[in-house]
């Protein structure tokens, strides 16, 4: 199997060190800007049930949810608690979540069956990253991708008109949409957890200066709103350009080209609604801190500046969908900050070597403290209603592979974190039973007020009992 390089390393992008501590001061109270009750547009406190809105909790406050992957599955030992329900400690890998585990669902039993060989051989990476959040069956081909639509996005065509976008795909590794990567499978399968339609997978940013400048505007602080707007002029007078190209191109193409230019303008209506959307929102908030410089040369850095990028989005009610890559299946990344030099993906092919087990239960628990780093902010920031952040959020924390020294995709290791503004019941470990992961799609999409979803992957009904 061809492993691509884990992450950028271009000197362009490590250009100056990022400063999370200087980057983070006095986020909070400036973030916390846009969701001061007096200024919210829909009613909080006391409001009626919502149960026929869009992405609200019961008191009317935003409700997120976020989908986090991390790579090449979990030593099982380790991951799973030993005791069913409520009456629970925490497994080692888990420990560092202990602070939220009324928060925190740790789901067994759930499986992806789509990604397991079948007829199609090697190549259990790849299914692995191409059907965690599609729930179907990827087409074995290096040029001729074929997914299907994934649940952030069916979440985020509902409910993004709400907010300036719709979702935000991130990423702590490479950038691929093309090439060939595991076993005759493309790279955009590892590369990419969200999918826009079955053929277009939506592309994720790795560069977290790009990210907050996409968020909140270039230039420093007190110069961003005017950046933004400079920008939404120039994109349209691209767009203008190109359209009109286009109508004189058209006299000239044959049947099957003009079908290729009908996409093609198709995605240019996209794009211009995209910026008609963020038109609507003229006054965005400017965090008032600095940007980041780039991509941290340290990738315990890296991640907790991505992090903070989403909590940042959910925070300013930019978006309420997020995904973040933390790295593909089949990442064979070195952890020399905890003392293991060999690659992640090699040693998970342990051979039940006791040594390997111990190194990968040790990655493993370095991606949990992370995590827990994560909610630790959202549960430490009030939203509108006076609840926390992590109150009112859905966060899925999970990985493609199950136990990957066998490649499986049965039990994956999945947490559901957030009390998604009441609607889940935290504090527990619940096994499932042999359950579709997309069974619990649904039921988080029920949650967020979408109507009309009876099924999605190869669900088989909705989840119950979370």
């Amino acid at each position: 199997m061809t492993q691509p390089s884990n992450f950028p390393h271009s000197p362009a992008s490590r250009d100056g060190g990022v400063n999370r501590r200087t980057f983070l001061r006095g986020v909070g109270a400036a973030i916390a800007l846009p969701a001061f009750q007096s200024l919210t547009p829909f009613r909080v406190l006391g409001a009626e049930s919502s149960t026929s809105a869009v992405a609200v909790t019961a008191t009317g406050a935003p409700l997120r949810s976020a989908f986090i992957f991390f790579p090449n599955g979990a030593i099982p030992g380790t991951w799973w608690p030993k005791q069913e329900g409520t009456d629970w400690e925490l497994s080692p890998t888990l420990q560092p979540l202990t602070p939220h585990k009324e928060f925190v669902q740790v789901l067994g039993g759930l499986n992806h069956q789509h990604a397991e060989p079948g007829p199609d051989g090697a190549g259990d990476h790849a299914r692995g990253g191409g059907t965690f959040l599609t729930g179907v069956r990827i087409r074995k081909s290096a040029t001729d991708i074929r997914a299907g639509v994934s649940i952030d996005q069916v979440l985020a065509r509902e409910i993004g008109q709400a907010t300036r976008f719709p979702s935000l795909e991130l990423s702590c590794d490479s950038v691929h949409r093309s090439g060939a990567c595991d076993s005759g499978y493309a790279c955009a399968y590892q590369f990419n957890l969200s999918w826009r339609s079955p053929t277009a997978p939506m592309t994720p940013e790795a560069n977290p200066r790009l990210a907050f400048e996409r968020l909140f505007g270039a230039g420093a602080p007190g110069q961003r709103q005017a950046s933004l707007q400079r920008r939404q002029q120039e994109q349209r007078s691209i767009l203008d350009f190109v359209r009109e190209d286009a109508r004189a191109m058209q006299r000239r193409l044959n049947p099957r080209d003009i079908d290729k230019l009908d996409q093609y303008l198709t995605s240019i209506r996209e794009i211009e609604t995209r910026i008609d959307q963020a038109e609507r929102f003229q006054s965005v908030k400017d965090p008032g801190v600095e940007t980041p410089a780039g991509i941290p040369a340290n990738y315990a850095e890296y991640i907790e500046l991505m992090y903070d990028m989403l909590a940042l989005a959910f925070q300013s009610d930019a978006t309420r969908v997020g995904t973040l890559l933390l790295a593909h299946d089949g990442s064979n990344r070195s952890f020399e900050d905890i003392g293991i030099s060999e690659g992640h993906h090699d040693l998970t092919h342990h051979q039940e070597r006791a040594e390997w087990i111990q190194k990968v239960s040790q990655i493993d628990l370095w991606y949990a403290r992370h995590f827990a780093k994560f909610l630790d902010r959202l549960k430490n920031t009030v939203d509108v209603d006076g609840q926390s952040l992590l109150h009112n959020s859905m966060i899925v924390y999970g990985g493609g592979n199950a136990d990957a020294n066998r490649h499986t995709h049965s039990n994956l290791p999945i947490v559901l974190a957030g009390s998604g503004g009441g609607s889940l019941q935290g504090g527990r470990f619940v096994k499932h039973g042999g359950k579709p992961v997309s069974n619990l799609f649904l039921s988080l999409a029920d949650r967020y007020g979408v109507k009309g979803l009876s099924s999605f992957g190869d669900s088989t009904g909705r989840l119950e009992n979370i």
